[in-house]
């Protein structure tokens, strides 16, 4: 039976240690695979070159991608970034510029009304504007 005390401080080390090895490890694994996926300009073959390669022979696999391509990964990974930020920016701006609530109808009514104030609309034309927007 082991106990605490029997397992010594140096052993527990060097198991912390292994296990954030092959954490980091699979993270890394992970990491490349998603690149490998995510990269443009990488054909079909390409794709799937890399992939087997680094699928069936995982060590020397990973390290030859990082030696071969590990420069690109950082500037693919921005790129993924910055269109990503730039696609949630602009639903934003979608939904929040064709919002349907009574906060929009207050706006395009006050806008209406600046409208009709210089004198660009009749009472009329304000009228009709009016109930399209109010309905």
């Amino acid at each position: 039976m082991n106990l605490a005390y029997d397992y010594p401080v140096l052993g527990a080390f060097w198991t912390v240690m292994w296990v954030f090895l092959w954490i980091l490890w699979f993270v890394l694994l992970f990491r490349i695979i998603g690149d490998i996926f995510r990269d443009d300009t990488l054909g079909g073959w390409g794709k799937t070159g890399w992939l087997i390669f680094v699928v069936f022979l995982p060590f020397l696999g990973v390290f030859v991608y990082v030696l071969a391509r590990g420069k690109g990964m950082g500037d693919r990974e921005i790129r993924h970034a910055q269109a990503r930020q730039q696609a949630f920016d602009e639903y934003v701006r979608e939904t929040a510029g064709s919002g349907t609530g009574p906060g929009n109808e207050a706006d395009q009514l006050a806008k209406l009304s600046e409208v009709r104030a210089r004198g660009d609309l009749t009472d009329a034309e304000y009228q009709r504007a009016k109930e399209k927007i109010l309905h």
